[in-house]
């Protein structure tokens, strides 16, 4: 089952992405705690919005999420949805709860006429990019992902001109 992710849910989703993280090797890079994750998706200003993908028994728990937020394209004019995290517990995988949640992703960009849904996956994650080509999904090799953090992010945005 899949449903919209509650405040109820943060310990959980907290739990999950750190199971990701470790699953791409960077558990030491997680430094969020259940309060920022529950201030970032249930908040006063939602930054980012999740969807949960519960055990098909008596007891719901969760076992997977997709954890996403808003972005905008210049050219088409209309928002998409960029996908940060998806994660499905690899005891649970092949039950069809990723594809479920990415088809839930997909129904709202159709549902509010975004026309993108959009997310990263690491070059040698064999297995979810055969998942996702099989569902349709194509690589956008021509562009390449930068990112300004840590040391260089306040070097910047604290020495910049205005």
């Amino acid at each position: 089952m899949i449903r919209t992710a509650t405040p109820e849910d943060t310990p959980a989703l907290h739990a999950l992405v750190r199971e990701l993280a470790a699953y791409e090797k960077a558990l030491d890079e997680v430094v969020a705690s259940e309060a920022q994750l529950a201030e970032a998706l249930f908040g006063d200003r939602p930054a980012a919005y999740a969807h949960v993908a519960t055990a098909d028994d008596d007891n719901g728990e969760v076992i997977g999420f997709a954890l996403w937020f808003l972005n905008f394209s210049t050219w088409r004019g209309v928002h998409g949805i960029y996908l940060e995290d998806l994660y499905v517990r690899p005891e649970r995988r092949g039950g069809g709860h990723g594809k479920a949640l990415l088809a839930e992703l997909a129904r709202i960009c159709v549902e509010r006429g975004y026309e993108r849904l959009e997310w990263s996956v690491l070059d040698w994650n064999a297995p979810s990019i055969a998942f996702y080509e099989s569902l349709g999904a194509r690589p956008q090799d021509e562009w390449t992902v930068y990112r300004l953090t840590d040391g260089a992010l306040a070097s910047l945005g604290g020495g910049g001109t205005h």
